[in-house]
């Protein structure tokens, strides 16, 4: 199967989705990265630092850009903070563990770490957060 065809099968919020994700993730390493080298903060407070920014920017670019066309109730926004927070907690666990069991550099642990929680927080955020009224997916196909 080519390249071409696997990208046709991805879901359409699939590309936005990721694009929105790797913005959000950006801003949340270059801040807890900072946090570190200027604030001399611990990594894990910079951690939080950068998940709070991160939450903002990644609800308004989700909302907004990959599910355009889903449901929008009052409950949205509640649910988005749920999954990002369920995500946060185990994007801190899985951090903190790699940081206290391993000897990956902590740039590296916390991209893997943001990389690893992308997929659980997209299949939530499709199926629950911004399903459609009827509760299916809030995703299709591309054509």
């Amino acid at each position: 199967m080519s390249l071409a065809h696997r990208i046709r099968l991805l879901p359409a919020a699939a590309i936005p989705f990721a694009v929105v994700g790797l913005l959000a993730a950006g801003v949340h390493y270059s801040i807890a990265v900072a946090g570190v080298m200027f604030l001399m903060l611990s990594p894990l407070a910079s951690n939080v630092c950068g998940y709070a920014v991160a939450l903002l920017v990644s609800y308004f670019g989700q909302s907004r850009l990959t599910f355009v066309n889903a449901s929008r109730r009052p409950q949205t926004f509640l649910r988005f903070a749920t999954v990002s927070f369920g995500g946060f907690a185990l994007n801190y666990l899985s951090y903190a563990a790699l940081l206290r069991w391993t000897s990956i550099d902590y740039r590296l642990a916390l991209l893997l770490v943001l990389i690893g929680v992308a997929g659980l927080t997209y299949f939530t955020l499709s199926r629950w957060v911004f399903a459609k009224r009827d509760g299916s997916a809030a995703v299709e196909s591309l054509p």
